[in-house]
């Protein structure tokens, strides 16, 4: 490819978003090379579709001394463009078991996510090159298909925001090529030099002994990813089918569903229904003990196995992934709406319920008192609310998280759930969680 064509290889990338009437767009700029060739070639789009909305977005993470000079640059790149600038910082605070390099990234999608146009695409630099580093480093670590399909051109952020990469099929040649056709001017990241890092081990080391000694390999290694996107995109058609079938409204897995399928196809399915919760998938050891333990356990054992970011518990035969909550904090009430220290809203009505509070009685609202004692009304005898959410087969990692009412100190209402025989009225009060 021509260094001339580069514009036009872009603008057939981006078309399809165009003939759609997508108007904004918010560019990920660092400074670099192929975010600054983006950037220019977004405002040559933009002198042929005069109407379209384009900021540029930094993201500081302080990793570099020269993270404000950086910054400095590209807000002096875009009062010259004509292009709105926004700079983000960002705090990484390092974490067990993850690469910085992993962290950084995670801190960056977020805040563009977070800081770009509403309603804007946001454009990512990523090249051929990047790509095949990602595919090479998914290798090493032994992924499966998923993730040796690498980076897609576009995907969905967790928010619903469209991410593009229109330079993905390009190399990081041509697009230093293209910069030096056109004296564009960028700056170096020193880091990139740096092979204590793997991406740059395989940027600076491998990667040049592979395209020298095989023609043509960075094409031919991106039509292999290209085979292994379709292959994934066709397994993700049969994989939603499934979850389907096999998913309960509130996100549990049918263990009973499951267990009619073979054992790739059960991996496959517990991996889908994880990622819709969290991106840190299990390992290989760590699926084998959700699938084996989830199907043979005996119906009452208290399946929990931890994950990175939370944990999978099995609840009347379905499989659920849990974050941990932090259980809300006790309080006086009185008989109107309030919010909870969690964020929800605590709402009181009138009508079948519970008596009215005396004047001499607090009205407090509580959290997580599996031995307290209470008669619901209709059921027989009094017992502890650990008996009485079994009864009602309340998952036990939802337990503490329910609102209890107090009249002094008397339970008299679990939120949601049942009230006291013993004040119970007809024309009474009753309170909920607004949803």
């Amino acid at each position: 490819m021509q260094t001339s064509d580069l514009y036009h290889h872009f603008l057939a990338q981006l078309q399809p978003l165009l003939n759609n009437q997508q108007r904004r767009f918010s560019v990920a700029l660092s400074g670099g090379v192929d975010s600054v060739v983006l950037l220019h070639l977004m405002t040559t789009v933009r002198k042929q579709y005069p109407e379209l909305e384009i900021e540029a977005v930094y993201v500081n993470h302080g990793l570099s001394q020269h993270a404000g000079e950086w910054q400095r640059f590209c807000q002096s790149l875009c009062e010259e463009l004509d292009v709105a600038f926004k700079a983000v910082h960002v705090e990484i605070v390092k974490r067990s078991r993850t690469s910085l390099e992993a962290q950084a990234r995670e801190a960056r999608y977020q805040a563009l996510d977070e800081n770009c146009l509403a309603g804007s695409v946001l454009l990512l630099g990523q090249h051929l090159n990047d790509q095949l580093e990602t595919f090479l480093l998914r290798l090493k670590r032994g992924s499966g298909l998923q993730g040796l399909a690498s980076m897609q051109q576009l995907r969905l952020l967790a928010s619903e925001r469209v991410c593009f990469r229109p330079l993905i099929n390009i190399t990081r040649e041509q697009i230093e090529q293209f910069a030096d056709e056109f004296a564009i001017t960028h700056i170096t990241d020193d880091s990139n030099s740096d092979e204590r890092f793997d991406r740059n081990f395989l940027r600076h080391q491998v990667m040049p002994l592979l395209t020298m000694r095989f023609q043509g390999f960075e094409k031919s290694a991106a039509r292999s990813i290209r085979l292994l996107q379709k292959q994934q995109s066709l397994l993700d058609e049969y994989t939603q089918s499934d979850l389907e079938q096999c998913q309960n409204l509130r996100g549990g897995l049918s263990c009973e569903s499951v267990a009619k399928f073979s054992e790739a196809r059960q991996a496959n399915l517990v991996r889908a229904w994880l990622n819709q919760f969290t991106h840190q998938l299990p390992s290989e050891n760590q699926l084998r003990q959700i699938i084996e333990q989830g199907l043979t356990a005996k119906a009452d054992a208290q399946l929990k196995i931890s994950l990175q970011s939370g944990d999978v518990r099995r609840h009347q035969q379905h499989w659920y992934f849990v974050k941990e909550q932090a259980i809300p904090e006790a309080m006086e009430i009185a008989l109107q709406s309030i919010e909870l220290t969690d964020g929800r809203k605590l709402t009181v009505k009138l009508g079948k319920g519970i008596r009215k509070p005396k004047p001499n009685e607090q009205v407090r609202v509580e959290f997580n008192k599996p031995q307290a004692q209470i008669k619901p009304l209709h059921k027989p005898g009094s017992n502890t609310l650990k008996h009485w959410f079994k009864d009602a087969k309340v998952a036990p990692w939802l337990r503490a998280q329910v609102p209890l009412i107090y009249y002094n100190d008397e339970l008299v209402q679990v939120v949601g759930y049942f009230v006291s025989a013993q004040h119970s009225a007809d024309d009474g009060i009753f309170w909920e969680i607004d949803v």
